[in-house]
């Protein structure tokens, strides 16, 4: 799935694609993409421009004209792309949004997962359930120490499962968590309430700052992500734990091992990353 990083990148790209466009009109290939009225939100994307896109955690938001918003989860496998008006659709094209200029915007969804509504701008937050219970973003000014220690201290859950949880922390996902574990030495199955402030300390800072990396290097391609441009990030390059079972660990040399935890693939290295009382 698409994490921060990528979404993030998606975002930019597709700023310099469509900002400022108009769109003709939307066809709908696979029904289930657009959630709703479909008939009456096909008619009101008709003519609208797309004045802006703004991101919250791993949501996309087309700010419209008329002050309206288009909200778009890619899910696992969605992505953007922009063709020449009247390409045919390739297989796994969902929606295209024929645009002014002889342009249409195609999304794509291998898995047909990913999911759009449409909502009043600044209605999102009250309207779109995945928004509404969204945890601050991991940036220096909304994710705070004093954010943490509060939530942290109350939590009965483990470390890894509760920073994936988009209701504490918006934006994380499997690829990152494991990052920032690893760079502060907390074991995936580490009891939230046991970390200390110290380690809080630490996490915060490693969450922000790997986060920016990944944006830096445009994200992490591990399956099929691309770019709006259709070009695929470089950040599996820098990955420190995450995908490296059996590989020494690059801090103090023990062979990196993988787990399942919360249902979820998870590497770490036994050495470094210990659970304490």
């Amino acid at each position: 799935m698409p994490e921060l990083p990528e979404v993030e990148t998606v975002r930019r790209g597709l700023l310099r694609l469509v900002q400022n466009r108009q769109i003709k009109t939307v066809e709908l290939l696979w029904p289930k993409t657009i959630e709703g009225d479909v008939p009456m939100i096909l008619k009101e994307l008709a003519n609208r421009t797309i004045e802006n896109i703004d991101r919250r955690g791993k949501f996309l938001l087309f700010r419209l004209s008329g002050d309206a918003t288009l909200v778009s989860h890619l899910r696992m496998e969605g992505k953007y792309n922009t063709v020449p008006a009247g390409t045919p659709p390739e297989k796994h094209v969902c929606v295209v949004f024929h645009l002014d200029h002889n342009t249409d915007l195609w999304y794509l969804d291998t898995r047909k997962f990913g999911r759009m509504q449409f909502v009043p701008t600044g209605l999102e937050n009250q309207l779109v359930p995945g928004i509404k219970k969204m945890g601050p973003e991991p940036t220096e000014n909304d994710l705070t120490v004093a954010y943490l220690i509060e939530i942290m201290a109350k939590s009965r859950k483990i470390i890894k499962p509760f920073l994936l949880d988009q209701s504490n922390l918006a934006g994380l996902g499997n690829i990152y968590v494991d990052e920032v574990l690893w760079q502060t030495k907390i074991h995936p199955e580490q009891p939230v309430n046991t970390i200390t402030i110290a380690e809080i300390t630490a996490l915060r800072i490693n969450i922000i700052n790997e986060i920016k990396r990944a944006i830096q290097h445009h994200g992490t391609t591990v399956h099929s992500y691309t770019n709006a441009f259709g070009e695929a990030g470089a950040f599996q390059n820098e990955l420190q734990a995450y995908g490296r079972n059996g590989e020494p660990c690059l801090r103090c040399g023990t062979l990196m091992q993988k787990m399942k935890v919360a249902q979820r693939g998870t590497t770490y290295c036994p050495q470094c990353q210990q659970v304490h009382q």
